[in-house]
């Protein structure tokens, strides 16, 4: 029988992009575990993505070193892994944020609570919000519909370090054309629903779930690398999501666990995302089990 400490130690890895945009988030996060899982035992790294590569401070419990910007937050994780080496197995969990993780629909960080970060512990999971689109799309060979929101999520190390590389799409091509008129191209591994997904959420379009980015881009000459940049984020979420589910990483809701165990309920670990999502005692959302990928 394999043992866990009663109280499970954290690791967060925090990645920001200096502390122009969002430069309370760090407080903010430390607030939410003072007062949502008070007494638990964690270390933070924070990965700045503009400072140069190495140990920028230190002191326990909590450095700042430098990143890797080229993709965001999925290349600066590697960066935080790499420097961790060893000594990440001490930790039960670690916790990924990002510093936009109160931007959106936050409601669900209430739901990370003793006993749902416990039950986490030991299971072949990665805990957090589920996202999904109306239909399916295609990356490449694989159809999907769903998603971990990236900005903050828990997951024991060992799911962590069973994906090696967080990066999964890198580079222009072959994902863009660098034609700011078709900015995919007809070579682009991305279906056209997937497309239409992307180009209509980073233009501020509502894509048909009621809700707006917080931000709107161009694709014209001088937008078009920004645009690039944060589909290529966008990708990297859900392939990460897909590569999970390969390796065998159920995605679990935690607003569904959290109502779970609030309920005394038996938890199905292998639940499907779908029922998950209907199954939430909040903003549940009904999609049809034929239809779900």
């Amino acid at each position: 029988m394999s043992y866990h400490r009663a109280v499970p130690r954290v690791l967060s890895i925090f990645v920001r992009a200096g502390l122009d945009q969002y430069g309370d988030a760090e407080a903010r996060l430390s607030e939410l575990f003072e007062v949502q899982l008070p007494g638990l035992e964690r270390d933070v790294l924070v990965v700045d993505n503009l400072l140069p590569p190495g140990v920028a401070e230190s002191r326990p419990g909590r450095s700042v070193i430098g990143g890797d910007n080229r993709v965001w937050e999925f290349s600066a994780i590697d960066a935080a892994v790499a420097h961790l080496g060893p000594s990440i197995w001490r930790y039960d969990l670690v916790n990924v944020v990002t510093s936009a993780f109160m931007q959106l629909y936050v409601a669900y960080l209430e739901r990370f609570r003793p006993d749902v970060v416990s039950a986490l512990v030991g299971h072949r999971a990665c805990l957090g919000h589920i996202d999904c689109y109306n239909e399916p799309i295609r990356i490449g060979p694989y159809r999907s519909q769903h998603w971990i929101r990236t900005c903050f999520f828990m997951t024991p190390v060992a799911e962590l370090m069973a994906i090696g590389s967080f990066v999964s799409a890198s580079g222009r091509r072959p994902w863009f054309s660098g034609n700011p008129d078709d900015p995919f191209g007809p070579e682009s591994p991305v279906c056209d629903t997937y497309k239409k997904y992307l180009t209509g959420w980073l233009l501020g379009q509502d894509i048909g779930q009621g809700v707006t980015w917080h931000r709107s881009l161009s694709i014209d000459a001088h937008g078009l690398e920004q645009f690039e940049q944060k589909a290529l984020a966008i990708l990297n979420e859900h392939l990460l999501a897909i590569r999970f589910r390969a390796a065998g990483c159920r995605l679990i809701d935690v607003t569904w666990l959290s109502a779970m165990l609030g309920a005394g309920r038996d938890v199905d670990w292998t639940t499907p995302w779908w029922r998950q999502l209907a199954e939430r005692d909040r903003d549940a959302l009904i999609v049809p089990a034929g239809h779900a990928a």
